[in-house]
């Protein structure tokens, strides 16, 4: 460990024995970390549920900067440690917003960056420091690369017994333990490009990195299932997660057609293997996502469509029996939608309490959540710098997301976590001798 480790001081003992001090206790754990929160110009007395928690954040690039801004949103404090060069995302551009990459902004609201280099002994201590009072620590580093500074699970939790470490891999850490983890690769290797894309195309990815978004909110579940155990009984532990088995996970009835059934799912462009109509339709003008998912949706529809027979006929009075006669289901429902534009149609359905949706580019989704009034967008200023970003996802009717910071610059409270570093080798706190 290194000779800064906190609160580390040597002295001989009454044989002339190097032994070694570390303040582990629970009260200095405590201490410091209020000290952190302080420095920080974290308020007191908060409303978020996770206010008081202390987030140390070694990840990069989406899965747990999503995580941990969902963390941050609901009060947890989170140092976001990153290196000279910064969190990868800071180059992924454009878009850019000014001179800063949209796609970092996308996930780090509510984060403060401290710029560490690992290798250099007195940030490596600093780093230690940080893992030694922390409630959370989240990293995505190859498997085993956080041993050599001694910033892995087993290390970290001898100075710091409580902790919550969560660790994000690309495909575990068994066999799959020495490959790379990025979205596009689990995209192919889970099977979801398989099942993406027309008949008669080639594999096609999602446009979005939809494992990485949904292994980072796996990993805010595991976090905060292990904040609920460890309030309960005291324990700290390992939270793994893995893009992989998030993949597997989140293809849910596709997968479960093979683990279950057998069955291996195909490409079929924008068709449901299991549902007709649940698709994006012609209209007179534009196409419109058609969804009837039982009996009772299918005859407000064909009564919508003026073909109220279509609900007595057998071949598609079951959704077995639409399923099976799809191709013919659909010639009868298209002619019918010509007689009024996707707009139209749009109004005629909902009116009627059928699901149907547009199809929007992302501004155009954007603002039909501003017209539901979801309020999709939030302005996060701190210091006369203002950011919009996308809000936290979730309503609760007693607590409140907050947005007190906008994503950080690169190493913007670096001096407040040096600064309280210093001041804890100042003030060393006695404990046992080990």
């Amino acid at each position: 460990m290194s000779a800064f480790f906190i609160k580390y001081w040597r002295c001989l003992n009454p044989r002339g024995n190097v032994v070694d001090r570390a303040a582990t206790s629970k009260e200095s754990h405590v201490e410091a970390k209020e000290r952190i929160l302080q420095i920080l110009d974290v308020p007191s007395a908060g409303t978020g549920p996770l206010d008081g928690i202390l987030v140390v954040d070694f990840s990069r690039i989406l899965a747990g900067p999503y995580c941990t801004m969902l963390l941050a949103d609901l009060g947890a404090t989170v140092v976001k440690i990153e290196s000279a060069s910064g969190d990868d995302t800071r180059a992924f551009a454009p878009p850019y917003r000014g001179d800063e990459a949209t796609y970092f902004l996308s996930a780090n609201r509510n984060k403060h960056s401290v710029v560490l280099d690992l290798l250099d002994p007195g940030d490596l201590a600093i780093a230690q420091e940080l893992a030694a009072v922390a409630d959370v620590f989240v990293q995505n580093f190859k498997h085993g690369g956080l041993e050599k500074f001694e910033l892995d699970y087993e290390s970290v939790r001898r100075t710091n017994p409580t902790i919550l470490y969560n660790s994000i891999t690309g495909f575990g850490t068994k066999q799959g333990a020495h490959l790379l983890g990025y979205d596009l690769l689990v995209q192919g290797a889970a099977g979801l490009m398989s099942i993406t894309g027309e008949a008669e195309g080639d594999p096609q990815r999602v446009g979005v990195a939809v494992f990485d978004v949904m292994t980072g909110l796996h990993a805010a579940i595991g976090i905060l299932a292990a904040l609920a155990h460890r309030t309960a009984s005291g324990e700290g532990q390992h939270v793994e997660v893995n893009l992989m088995m998030s993949a597997l996970s989140g293809l849910t009835n596709q997968t479960e057609a093979y683990v279950a059934g057998g069955v291996v799912p195909t490409r079929m462009g924008n068709e449901h293997p299991s549902i007709f109509p649940y698709s994006p339709l012609p209209t007179a003008e534009g196409s419109l996502i058609v969804v009837a998912g039982n009996n009772g949706q299918f005859r407000s529809l064909a009564k919508a469509v003026q073909l109220p027979e279509l609900a007595e006929d057998p071949r598609f009075d079951t959704p077995s029996n639409r399923n099976s006669n799809r191709v013919e289901l659909r010639a009868l429902l298209v002619e019918a939608l010509a007689a009024h534009t996707a707009e139209e149609w749009f109004d005629i359905l909902t009116g009627a309490g059928l699901p149907c949706a547009p199809i929007n580019d992302i501004g155009g989704g954007v603002a039909m959540a501003q017209r539901l009034g979801l309020d999709p967008v939030v302005e996060t200023e701190h210091n006369g710098r203002s950011v919009p970003t996308v809000r936290h996802p979730i309503d609760y009717s007693t607590i409140a997301p907050s947005y007190k910071l906008p994503p950080p610059q690169l190493g913007a409270s670096s001096h407040l976590i040096r600064e309280w570093a210093a001041q804890q080798r100042s003030e060393p706190i006695e404990v046992a001798v080990r």
